[in-house]
């Protein structure tokens, strides 16, 4: 058996590096986890370029703008993306929503929704955790109750991705408040443009802003908004989950860090040699690019299953927990290499590798609690991949 990618596949990875080459001004380096912060103009003409050349929601079905591309074709445009740092990239509704509503969502809902999605003219962001609901979203307390053809939404949520920046949520809440936590929670598509609806940011550790706390405030909603059965929106929204858990971003992004690593220890002298030459640098390196191998790997074996009709609910988890948790180690190596300047920020004259890698190592905290953290995923694993029994 050989482990390859076909011809066609091969040539479709150098056409879009050549195209964000190009694309992309020659000073760009992106910032942090989310890159389209870095400059939100230049994501917005980069997803309608993506979107115009047919790239954008390319693993979509044909009738609903995409081309049927495999899973794999499309894990190499988010490696390739993830790697060059590149802006873009739609995670909320070409990768999220989209499949979601594909499957639970009305006619209606498809032809409202999919359509500018797929031209790359609109930002979804996602309502899911709260204040006092994260890993046990079931727990959430958002209301959403029926006036007549509509519903009132009050409550909040927390660590929203973009809602800065977002023309509409997916949002949970609580429609049935007297029936078991799981039932009783409905998927609601809500206009970020509604009275009642204020974004309050919240700016990271790194300094960014990505994240936003989201008040609702009587916030009526049209009940043609609710995605899949009034109720019933847990399953919707697990189904979204399965959607958001790939590990391909994390091991393409370690990739990336380990290369610049690399190339700084090849440079900086130490004690009249190469960094890299000094051993604890190389096996920390060289295990460092294994563990980023595999992870890769899994992340491949995942868009595999998905390409031969297989649902990989373990195998995704097992991608997200051992790629986010590779990540991880990926930064703390790179903050070891680099010493007490690797501490520096963007804005410090000494700082090696223009202060990225503190930014990374920062965030690199986020990616084990994003998308379920590593604890929930061992959950899954235990669960649904070794069988034992629930505690």
């Amino acid at each position: 058996m050989e482990f390859k990618f076909s011809a066609e596949d091969d040539a479709f990875r150098q056409d879009l590096r050549e195209f964000v080459q190009q694309a992309l001004p020659s000073d760009w380096e992106g910032g942090g986890r989310w890159p389209e912060e870095w400059n939100w103009e230049q994501t917005r003409t980069m997803r309608r370029e993506l979107a115009q050349k047919g790239w954008l929601t390319m693993h979509w079905p044909e009738e609903y703008g995409g081309q049927n591309a495999s899973p794999i074709r499309s894990a190499i445009y988010n490696e390739e993306l993830a790697y060059m740092r590149a802006p873009g990239r739609d995670i909320f509704g070409v990768r999220m929503l989209g499949p979601t509503l594909m499957i639970h969502g009305s006619e209606e809902q498809k032809q409202t929704h999919l359509p500018p999605i797929a031209r790359g003219e609109v930002q979804w962001c996602q309502g899911y955790s709260e204040p006092e609901s994260g890993s046990d979203l079931a727990s959430l307390s958002t209301r959403a109750v029926r006036d007549g053809d509509d519903y009132i939404i009050n409550g909040a949520k927390i660590w929203t991705t973009l809602a800065h920046r977002a023309d509409w949520i997916m949002c949970l809440a609580r429609t049935d408040p007297e029936a078991h936590k799981h039932r009783g929670i409905s998927f609601i598509l809500v206009d970020m443009k509604s009275p009642g609806v204020e974004v309050r940011p919240i700016i990271n550790m790194s300094g960014g802003h990505e994240f936003n706390q989201i008040i609702f405030d009587d916030v009526r909603v049209p009940r043609r908004n609710v995605v899949g059965e009034e109720n019933r929106g847990w399953y919707v929204a697990v189904t979204l989950l399965d959607f958001e858990r790939s590990g391909i971003d994390y091991s393409a992004m370690s990739r990336r860090l380990l290369d610049e690593i690399r190339e700084y220890a090849g440079e900086t002298r130490q004690n009249g040699q190469a960094l890299m030459q000094t051993p604890w640098v190389r096996n920390l390196v060289a295990d460092r690019y294994i563990e980023t191998e595999v992870a890769r790997l899994m992340a491949y074996n995942v868009a595999y299953m998905q390409g031969e009709g297989l649902v990989p609910n373990k195998e995704a988890s097992m991608s997200k927990v051992f790629g986010s948790e590779t990540l991880q180690r990926t930064t703390v190596a790179g903050m070891e290499i680099l010493g007490m300047y690797g501490a520096l920020g963007r804005d410090e004259k000494w700082a090696p590798l223009s202060g990225r890698m503190q930014e990374h190592w920062m965030i690199a905290f986020s990616h084990k609690i994003a998308a379920g953290t590593s604890e929930v995923q061992r959950n899954i694993i235990a669960g649904r991949g070794l069988g034992l029994p629930r505690g």
